[in-house]
């Protein structure tokens, strides 16, 4: 299952490489594929209590009123907050059915890993893999892990899920890069995994195996994935290694665990997006 909504493509700004054309073209991609089935849902509606798990009210109340930009990097676009918020809606439609035993992979903008609890930073301005592991431990799922292989450190997701009870949260990212964190292990449930730039494939899936193992040993009951597919060597905004078969080996050793998996897309940025979104998406369903 595909969750999408195509008003996400309804902002833009120019020239800023969180682009519509992300969505756009993979929407494209994966409808003329036949090598996977595919079906298409919209996201779910989202109550202002589900983000109030990770947010705070002020934080939710400049997303609402936003006029000016954020930073350098996240815009003030209009109805970024409806934006956000349906991406967030994305993702708990992949947690519905991923729970009913589908493949679930919400393709949605804008992205959330770097969204703090007060803060909107580097494209995102809600952390929707964060608010999805909350709302599946509130709903009834013991133990959750968030496996986070974008390139950049999930350090939105970390600050919400800080020592949070029955949470683990496992980033694999380039450092040195944006956002300058992840160096280290943080409170008692977040685990950090640093890459150097210009790693060698070979290497850096072992890392990306020994943080699947880790994230193993947890148990958890459900994985929330924030899919990122910027470490592709030709990636404009990294400098990192991995080609489309590792993001299809990413998806076969997370079906491996034999668990539910929600995956939201977070980074990625060149123009062989779609095919390594399909790359992945073929190893999460064995095809």
């Amino acid at each position: 299952m595909i969750i999408t909504d195509e008003r996400c493509l309804g902002y833009y700004a120019p020239g800023h490489v969180e682009r519509p054309q992300r969505i756009r073209f993979t929407l494209d991609r994966l409808r003329v594929q036949k090598d996977i089935p595919i079906t298409w849902r919209e996201p779910l509606p989202v109550e202002m209590t589900t983000l109030e798990r990770a947010h705070s009210k002020e934080h939710l109340g400049r997303l609402k009123a936003a006029r000016y930009d954020f930073d350098s990097d996240t815009p003030a676009h209009p109805g970024i907050f409806d934006h956000a918020r349906r991406s967030v809606g994305g993702g708990l439609q992949a947690l519905k059915l991923a729970r009913a035993g589908e493949m679930a992979f919400s393709l949605m903008r804008p992205p959330g890993h770097h969204a703090m609890r007060e803060r909107a930073m580097g494209f995102c301005y809600l952390s929707s893999t964060a608010i999805v592991a909350l709302e599946a431990l509130a709903t009834g799922t013991d133990r959750v892990a968030v496996f986070d292989f974008d390139v950049h450190h999930g350090n939105g997701t970390e600050n919400i899920l800080l020592n949070k009870p029955n949470t683990a949260f496992y980033s694999v990212h380039q450092y040195p890069c944006y956002p300058g964190t992840g160096t280290r292990d943080a409170g008692d449930n977040c685990f950090n995994y640093p890459i150097l730039p210009h790693t060698p494939r070979t290497d850096y899936r072992n890392v990306l195996s020994r943080a699947l193992a880790d994230l193993a040993k947890f148990k958890p009951k459900l994985i929330a994935a924030s899919a990122g597919f910027d470490a592709y060597a030709h990636d404009p905004i990294a400098q990192e290694t991995l080609e489309a078969e590792d993001f299809h080996w990413v998806g076969e050793e997370l079906r491996k665990l034999g668990l539910p998996i929600v995956s939201l897309l977070e980074g990625g940025y060149s123009e062989a997006l779609p095919d390594l979104i399909l790359a992945y998406l073929k190893g999460l369903t064995g095809g």
